[in-house]
């Protein structure tokens, strides 16, 4: 498969559909942003910078200050794959936080998608 799309997409450009998608079941950007914080170690300000430089995903993810320790808790099917079965690393580190937007819209506590 060819992730070198997924590697040059613009988190800025996917970071407001990540909005969207919450918002549209009631949720909140404040909600996003701290599934965001606790996935990669960014905070409000370290994020803004990514979003304003127009950083892809690869560096994104390459840049982040620390992934959580509890990413290997994320489990289930994200676009027809297992997030833990995906070999490639920044398309995995993409996928978890695709499924974890997914499971802030699907109405899911937040206790639970922190993995706490």
């Amino acid at each position: 498969m060819d992730n070198s799309r997924v590697y040059r997409m613009k988190f800025a450009s996917v970071y407001p559909l990540y909005i969207q998608k919450a918002e549209r079941k009631g949720r909140t950007k404040a909600e996003v942003d701290e599934i965001i914080f606790w996935l990669t170690g960014y905070d409000k300000q370290t994020l803004q910078q990514q979003i304003e430089s127009q950083s892809d995903f690869e560096t994104f993810f390459a840049q982040a200050p620390q992934m959580n320790p509890n990413v290997s808790k994320i489990k289930g099917v994200i676009c027809g794959y297992r997030v833990k079965e995906i070999e490639d690393a920044v398309v995995q580190k993409v996928r978890y936080l695709d499924k974890l937007v997914d499971e802030l819209a699907k109405g899911k506590a937040m206790e639970k998608i922190l993995r706490n």
